[in-house]
Formats: C-alpha cells, sequence, structure tokens
C-alpha cells in the first residue's frame, strides 16, 4: 500500500463514524476499526521491503516554491512508530467500544480519534519538516478535541486548553528551529538535512535552531518544565489516556528527538540540556507519582518520568543509550497502555479513581487484577517483565555518563528515580486491589466483560513474552536504533537478554525495587509529610501567567481597540507613516529615471476641481447629502483622470461603481438625519488634522518618487503585455488579468460580492419581520413629498433607454476580452439600467415583472464562473486555465471565441444579481403604510381620466 494512502486513510476514515453512528455503537466501533485496521494492514505490507533494507518514499509536488511537498518516508524508525500509533490505536477503538457509556457521542469520539492518529501516523512518515510541522500542529488541536471530549466536566475543558496551550506555543517555537533547519541545510527534506551533520552543527545557528526544537520537543513530551499539562489531560475519557499518553501524542516529542538525532546530538549543547531536562523529570515525575491518590494521575505522573527516562537516555549521545531508549520505548506503550486501560475498567465499575476508595478488588475483579498487577511489575522493573531488562539497561548507560559533577551522581540520581518507580507501582498494585474487601466502594466492582479487558489482556501478553524472550524483539529494536543512530554509530553488539550476571545494574536494580518496597511500607507518614510541606504548584504558576498576560491583552486592546474608526484610523496611519519614513531616511530610494510632463490646462483643472471637492466635503461632511453630492463629484474626476492617463477599464468601471454607489447611498440617506450630530472637540480634529496631512504627504511623496523613478524590479505587468494574447486569447490585458491570470481572485472576489448582498437581504428581513418593521412604515418624511412619485417623463424615458442600455451592455460584455470592457462593467451599466425602472415605476411594479429572482442570478454567476474554471481539467490543464480557438460560421467573417467568456458571463450574472438584491433590498425597507403601492408604471397617465378616484385608490 501507498504511503499516502496509510497516511490519508485515518483522515477519510474520520467521516464514517458519524455516518455510522445512527446505525448503532457496533457498527460505528466496527467501522472505525475497519479503517485503522486497513492502515495497518498497509504498513505491514511494506515491511518486506524494509527488511530488504530498503528506505520506501513517495513524492507528490505541493508548493515546490516554498520548499512544501508531500514527501513522505518509510524507515525503521517510521515503521516503528507507525506501528505502534496503529497497533494499540486498534487496541484502543475495541476497548473504547464496551468503555463509552450509552449517552457519550460515539461517533463524535471516534471521528476526534481518527483525526488524531492521522495526523500522528503522518508525523512519524513525514520527510518534509514543513509537512511534518503541519501535521504537528494538527496532533496538539484533534487532542485538545479529544481532552475536552466531555465537554460538561470543568476539569476537561480546562486540561484541553491548557494541552493545546503548551504544545501549541512549543509548536510554534519548533517551526523557527525546523526553519533554521532548512535553511542551513538548503532543503526541507529530513532526508537531506539528516545528510548535513557536520554543516548543522559547525553552524552560528545551531544553539538557536537546537533550543527551539528542543521547546517543541520539550512541551509535546512533557518534560521538565512543562510537565504539569499531561496530568491535567487526565479528565479525558480512560481509552484518551490510554492512548495519547501511552503510545501517541507524549510519544511525539520522543520520535522527533530521536529523527533528529544523527544532526542535533553529539554536541555539549546537545548532552546537557536534553540530558538534564530528562534526569529531572524522571525524578519529579516519580516523585509526585508516589503522592498520587488518582489512578490516572499516578499513572500521568508515571508516564511524565518514564519519558524523562527515554530523553536522558537519547541525550546521553551515545549508540548503547540510543539502543536502550527504543527498547524502553516498546516496553513502555505495552505496560502503560494496559495500566491506563486497567485503570479505566476500575472507574468504570467502581465508579471512583480514588485510591483511598479502594483495595481488596481482586476478590471482585480477579481478571482485572491479574492483567494490572502484571503490567505494573513491569513498570517497577521486577524480572520475568519487559521493563526490567530496559530498566537494567538504563541503570547500566548512566553508569558511563557524567554530568555536572562526580562520575556517581547520574546513577545515584537514576537509582533513585527507579526506587519511586518501583514504589509508586507496588503502591497502585497493593492499595487497589490487595487488602480485605470493603463494604463502601462507590459502585459494585466486577470484571467487566471481555470486551474491555482483551485489549490490556493481549498487551500484558507481550510484556511476559518479550521479559521471558527479548531475543524475539532483538531484530526490530536494532533494526530502529540503526535508524536513530542513522550511521553516525554502529548499532551496539549486545544482546538482550533475561540475565547478564551480577554487575552493578543488577544491584542498582535491586536497591531500587527493595526500597520501593520500604517506600510503600513507610508512605502513610511519608504522605503526610509530603501534604505538610510548602511547594510550588505548576498549575498555580501556569494560570497566573495566563491570567496576566490575558489581562495585559485586554488592557491593550481596550485601550486601542475601543471602537473608534478614528483611532484605528490615526493608529494605522501614524504606524504606515512612521515606517515609511524610517525606510525612506535608511534606505536607498535610487534616483530620478524619468521627467515631469508639462502640466496641460485639462489636467490643472481636474486636479483644482478634485482638490477643492475634497477640501469642501472635509468641512461639510456633516451635511450628509452634500458630502454625497461631493463624493460623487470626486469620483467622476477620478474616472476622467483614469480616462487621461490611457486607462479606459478602469475609467468605464469607476464611473460604473460611482453611480450605483451614489443610487445605494441614496436609499440609505432615506433613513438618516440630514445632518451628523458634533462629535469631535476642536483639538480632536487638530489632532485628526495632523494625521491626514502627514499620511497624506507621505502618500504624495511616496507616489511621486514611484512615478519619476525606477521600480528595484522588473514590473510584473511586462510579463502580462507580453503574455496576454498567446496565453489568454486577447489584446485587452486588463480583462485577461481578471479572468485568466488572476481568476483566482475574480472568483474569490464574485463569491464575496455575492455573499455580501445575500447579508444585506438577510438584514433587511430580520428588520422586517421584527419590531423595527412597524417603525419603517409608519414613518413620517421630514419635508413634503412630490405628488408625482413616478413621473411620467422619467418612466418614459427609462422605458426607451432599457433596450438602448441592454445593448450597450452586450456590447461591452463582448468586445471585453480585446476592447475595453467585460462582464463586470457589463454588470453594472445592466444594473444600473434596471434600477432606473424601480426608481421611474417604484417597486411594487417593478417587482412583480421580475421573473428571475436575484438569489439566484448570482448563484447561476457563480457556478457559470465555477464549471468555466472546472473545464480546463477535460484539456489537461489547471482550474481557471483559458483556452481559445478561431471559428468561421458563414456568412460571418471568423472570430475568436475563448472559455474565458463563460468564466466572464458568471462576472456578469454574479455582479448584477449582488446590485440587484441590495438595492431592492433597501428599496424594500423604503416602503411606508400610508402610501399605497401602484400597478402601474406612472401615477399620472390620461388614459386613466375615466377611472374613478376610488377604483385608483383601490388599485
Amino acid at each position: 500500500m501507498s504511503l499516502l494512502l496509510i497516511v490519508a486513510l485515518p483522515f477519510l476514515g474520520a467521516l464514517l463514524p458519524g455516518i455510522l453512528n445512527s446505525a448503532g455503537r457496533q457498527a460505528c466501533a466496527g467501522g472505525t476499526l475497519a479503517v485503522t485496521l486497513t492502515a495497518l494492514i498497509g504498513l505491514i505490507s511494506n515491511i518486506p521491503d524494509l527488511m530488504a533494507g530498503e528506505v520506501i518514499t513517495q513524492r507528490f509536488e505541493w508548493l515546490p516554491a516554498l520548499g512544501l511537498n508531500v514527501t513522505l518516508m518509510l524507515d525503521p524508525l517510521g515503521a516503528f512508530f507507525a506501528a505502534l500509533i496503529l497497533g494499540i490505536g486498534t487496541l484502543i477503538i475495541i476497548y473504547g467500544r464496551y468503555y463509552l457509556s450509552r449517552n457519550d457521542n460515539m461517533g463524535e469520539f471516534f471521528t476526534y480519534l481518527l483525526l488524531f492518529q492521522g495526523a500522528m501516523v503522518g508525523i512519524v512518515l513525514s520527510d518534509n519538516i514543513l509537512l511534518l510541522l503541519v501535521f504537528w500542529e494538527l496532533t496538539s488541536l484533534s487532542s485538545f478535541l479529544l481532552i475536552g471530549y466531555w465537554k460538561h466536566l470543568p476539569e476537561g475543558r480546562q486540561g484541553a486548553r491548557m494541552a493545546l496551550t503548551v504544545t501549541g506555543m512549543g509548536g510554534l517555537a519548533m517551526i523557527g528551529g525546523m526553519m533554521i533547519l532548512g535553511q542551513i541545510a538548503g532543503s526541507y527534506d529530513l532526508s537531506v538535512i539528516l545528510q548535513n551533520r557536520e554543516a548543522i552543527q559547525s553552524s552560528d545557528l545551531y544553539v538557536p535552531a537546537l533550543i527551539l526544537i528542543l521547546l517543541g520537543c520539550f512541551t509535546k513530551s512533557a518534560q521538565f518544565p512543562f510537565h504539569f499539562w499531561l496530568p491535567h489531560a487526565m479528565a479525558a475519557p480512560t481509552p484518551v489516556s490510554a492512548y495519547l499518553h501511552s503510545a501517541t501524542m507524549v510519544k511525539a516529542g520522543i520520535f522527533l528527538m530521536a529523527r533528529m538525532w544523527p544532526v542535533l546530538s553529539g554536541t555539549p549543547e546537545w548532552f546537557y540540556i536534553v540530558t538534564t531536562a530528562g534526569l529531572i523529570t524522571m525524578v519529579l515525575g516519580a516523585v509526585i507519582a508516589l503522592f498520587k491518590h488518582d489512578l490516572k494521575a499516578l499513572l500521568a505522573f508515571s508516564t511524565v518520568s518514564h519519558l524523562g527516562l527515554i530523553t536522558m537516555l537519547l541525550g546521553t549521545g551515545t549508540a548503547f543509550g540510543v539502543l536502550t531508549a527504543v527498547f524502553h520505548i516498546l516496553n513502555h506503550a505495552t505496560f502503560k497502555a494496559a495500566l491506563f486501560m486497567s485503570a479505566g475498567i476500575v472507574d468504570h465499575e467502581a465508579h471512583t479513581r480514588d485510591i483511598r476508595r479502594l483495595g481488596g478488588l481482586r476478590h471482585l475483579m480477579p481478571i482485572t487484577a491479574a492483567i494490572a498487577t502484571v503490567a505494573a511489575l513491569s513498570m517497577a522493573g521486577i524480572p520475568l517483565f519487559n521493563g526490567f531488562i530496559s530498566k537494567e539497561m538504563m541503570l547500566g548507560e548512566t553508569l558511563e555518563t557524567q554530568l555536572f559533577g562526580p562520575h556517581w551522581l547520574v546513577p545515584a540520581i537514576a537509582t533513585f528515580g527507579a526506587l519511586f518507580s518501583a514504589a509508586y507501582s507496588f503502591r497502585f498494585i497493593v492499595h487497589t486491589f490487595f487488602g480485605p474487601k470493603r463494604d463502601d466502594y462507590p459502585g459494585h466492582p466486577h470484571d467487566p466483560n471481555k470486551g474491555m479487558w482483551f485489549s490490556p489482556a493481549l498487551l500484558v501478553t507481550l510484556v511476559v513474552i518479550i521479559g521471558v524472550a527479548p531475543f524475539l524483539v532483538e531484530p526490530l529494536v536494532k533494526s530502529v536504533a540503526g535508524a536513530v543512530l542513522g550511521g553516525v554509530y554502529a548499532v551496539p553488539d549486545y544482546h538482550l537478554a533475561i540475565w547478564h550476571g551480577f554487575k552493578t545494574p543488577l544491584f542498582m536494580s535491586i536497591i531500587a525495587v527493595v526500597g520501593g518496597l520500604i517506600l510503600l511500607a513507610i508512605h502513610k507518614g511519608a504522605q503526610a509529610a509530603w501534604d505538610a510541606t510548602p511547594r510550588p504548584e505548576a498549575k498555580t504558576i501556569f494560570e497566573g501567567i495566563v491570567a496576566f498576560f490575558a489581562g495585559l491583552a485586554e488592557k491593550i486592546t481596550a485601550t486601542l481597540h475601543d471602537g473608534a474608526f478614528t483611532r484605528y484610523a490615526a493608529i494605522l496611519s501614524l504606524t504606515i507613516t512612521a515606517l515609511a519614513g524610517h525606510a525612506w531616511m535608511t534606505g536607498n530610494s535610487g534616483g530620478r529615471v524619468f521627467e515631469p510632463q508639462p502640466m496641460t490646462e485639462v489636467a490643472l483643472l481636474g486636479w483644482v476641481a478634485l482638490v477643492a471637492a475634497t477640501l469642501f466635503l472635509v468641512f461639510k461632511h456633516r451635511d450628509r447629502l452634500v458630502a454625497l453630492i461631493l463624493m460623487g463629484i470626486i469620483g467622476t474626476v477620478v474616472s476622467v483622470g483614469f480616462a487621461y492617463f490611457s486607462a479606459p477599464d478602469l475609467a468605464m468601471t469607476q464611473i460604473s461603481v460611482e453611480v450605483v454607489t451614489i443610487i445605494l447611498m441614496l436609499l440609505a440617506l432615506n433613513f438618516l438625519p440630514d445632518v451628523t450630530p458634533a462629535e469631535s472637540s476642536a483639538g480632536h480634529k487638530l489632532g485628526n488634522a495632523v494625521v491626514a496631512v502627514l499620511g497624506g504627504l507621505g502618500a504624495a511623496a511616496l507616489t511621486y518618487h514611484l512615478l519619476l523613478g525606477d521600480f528595484v524590479q522588473n514590473s510584473i505587468s511586462e510579463y502580462h503585455l507580453a503574455n496576454s494574447y498567446k496565453g489568454g486569447g486577447g489584446t485587452n490585458v486588463v480583462n485577461v488579468i481578471l479572468v485568466d491570470f488572476r481568476g483566482f481572485d475574480t472568483f474569490g472576489e464574485i463569491i464575496v460580492l455575492g455573499i455580501a448582498a445575500l447579508v444585506i437581504y438577510a438584514l433587511t428581513e430580520t428588520l422586517l419581520n421584527g419590531p423595527v418593521r412597524a417603525r419603517l412604515l409608519n414613518r413620517v418624511p421630514d419635508k413634503p413629498l412630490a405628488g408625482d412619485r413616478h413621473p411620467t417623463m422619467m418612466v418614459v424615458l427609462t422605458r426607451i433607454m432599457m433596450p438602448v442600455v441592454l445593448l450597450v451592455g452586450v456590447y461591452i460584455f463582448l468586445r471585453g476580452h480585446n476592447e475595453p470592457g467585460g462582464g463586470f462593467i457589463a454588470g453594472l451599466v445592466v444594473a444600473i439600467a434596471v434600477v432606473m425602472q424601480y426608481m421611474a415605476s417604484g417597486f411594487a411594479w417593478a417587482s412583480d415583472r421580475q421573473r428571475y429572482p436575484y438569489h439566484g442570478i448570482i448563484g447561476a454567476g457563480v457556478l457559470a464562473a465555477g464549471l468555466t474554471g472546472i473545464g480546463a481539467w477535460f484539456t489537461g490543464h489547471e482550474f481557471l486555465t483559458s483556452s481559445f480557438g478561431y471559428f468561421r460560421i458563414p456568412p460571418m467573417e471568423k472570430f475568436e471565441l475563448a472559455s474565458a467568456m463563460g468564466f466572464d458571463l458568471g462576472v456578469f450574472l454574479a455582479v448584477v444579481g449582488a446590485v440587484m438584491l441590495s438595492l431592492e433590498s433597501f428599496s424594500r425597507l423604503a416602503r411606508r403604510a400610508h402610501v399605497p403601492d401602484s400597478d402601474y408604471p406612472m401615477d399620472i397617465d390620461p388614459s386613466r381620466e375615466e377611472e374613478t378616484p376610488n377604483q385608483e385608490g383601490a388599485a
């Protein structure tokens, strides 16, 4: 099976649980299980090639210009983690089917689970660091959904937010580190980066990259000082805890450290940072775990401790440390997932996880007790279980590690951590399952059906098999260790075995086990001392930091984002002006290349009119009608300016938009006072004037320089001019840009235009169906209205103009590909013609003759544009690529047809529909109760003189 399909299957399969949820819990879980099993079988199908020494790769171009490609790689390390993710995922799905209650939405749960599973598989199979980062962030988002699955629990929501905050911030840091690595290596492909060990470690940017990447790894794998989020994530359902916090999410950071080991390890910085963090986390997690009363909290801190153990082993930078780390990753996944599921069974049946309310459960839950005991003994490092072997190997590795002091310091600290690890493992067993039966359990404990204990039972079977016959997994462990080492060192000639003789690691292990038993015996007194000891609480510190920054953000937002548009405009203008001024004074602006053109009388007249209208608008802006007239003058002068500078397309578009805008604003002014109330003081106005003058002078200086200087790089217009006809089949470069070169932009713009019109329509409907409707209908005009609302001359004129304007619109549309025009301008022209019918004869008369709803016209436009773009696929081209040709139909001359016409038709329809829907919506608001609608196109018609006034009123 292809690697792409293995990664894609969980994402595609995430659709199934929601669909199958209504078919029943069995169907929902079965569909989810089938997806994961299929991906697992697909992974296994590639194992023979891996065993033959091949590294399987698959590559697809995505955004090659940015170095972002879908590049996947399957080597022993990736296959090992993918097998853990999919294998344990399979068992979790079976367990979750019976764990979740009927009140839980199983479809939602398994959807989140598959999304997380796909993101994890994507991480371990990615060969491109940018793609890896995408999957990395997806794990944070999907784990947020899983941890907060029980939305009704405050602690669940809090744990999800904490996990997302910590891992998300670490992910942002890691993005920076990965980008630095890519720049050093000259590629974002991992397979290339891993071949540049010397270049990376000799770079001045090695240390910043290392720190940033380790921040991402440490936050994801809950290493000190970021360990606190993981225990709070235990508010999630137990299947989530067993999956995320034993074999997947928390192992993502471990995986990345292992993946980057060949290029990042072997330096003092790596050794001291990674080894120290791992050692501290190992001991701290073990100590805290011993004094936790919640079974899942105990296991959470034990997970933190064991992740610290693995991190420390990778930090030593030795081949044996890597071999031990790989072996313990396997062992930890088996016994820890089994322990979490066992704790979930206890909680499910006894209705509590508080170890103080448990005890004696071996009599009531013998199968669960046996499973949990075997897994916990492995975690404690007892012989004949797999945890013993890797723990002894870890202790042996510490004997060769010297850190910050005497040679015995690291072995002593590691033994101390192992001692507490044994102690909390023994406590888990004894305080939960041993002792006399109690009569005050919150529930009625009993072993569940085999659907719940099957998965942990299978895992503890592996615990025993590996513990008794470790040679069975030795080839796997060595193969994965070889992939981690990446040729930097050879795989150690070490054989996994139960017995290696009476050596120092064995005695260290005995000390840890005996010490653990002693700690268990004195636990009651130790617990009292622990409870009485003041200590910093990581959760409290975290919440304090979050509250501080939230308060700071709130203050800044309240100051800058207070709802006053003038403040936003002032801040934006001053910032842009200051940055532009800095660039102007410190940069090299270049010299003058062109000379100013001589001032003509027409240009001078237009400039004077523009400046005069603008200044007059500043002083008369409170009079809304005058301001609207002045805005129309300004728009008209700008349109003339476009035409003067040989931009007829822009001129036609500008003047059409001005007409539509003025009509729209006139309708809006119908509901507003004539004069805007004064709101600004004289000082405020002066400040605004200073900001406006500075911004205007800056824009003028920049424009002057651009007009007389030369661009740093060649203008893209040269490309458009050279390829407009060859690539788009049109000589009107502006139109070809809109429908071909930047067709995606235009397609998005007509969609946004349609959405804006629909929003206006929706708001109008809300007003007309709400309490405002009565006020609108019964409003009394503040000025007398003309008796002839629909004048005969205007009606006649608009009727005569209608076919002419429609013909002009069709003409502008058809010529637009080679001459000034196009769908956008034609749409505005036709919309104006239709609007004039509404203005001349009224809303009621015009709407009665409307055959096609404007919503449908908008939809037809977007659909036409989209189908035109899709049509390019059938000719082997990319979406929205134009095709054109020349045809002759007798008796006509040869003419050109371009597929862009279909796209332009979509633009035309969307513009007509959007403009008309917006204007129609405002027209509906303008209706009044005391003014009856008329069925006639004009108010005064001599042909109706014989009708009585009563009949006219009724009409």
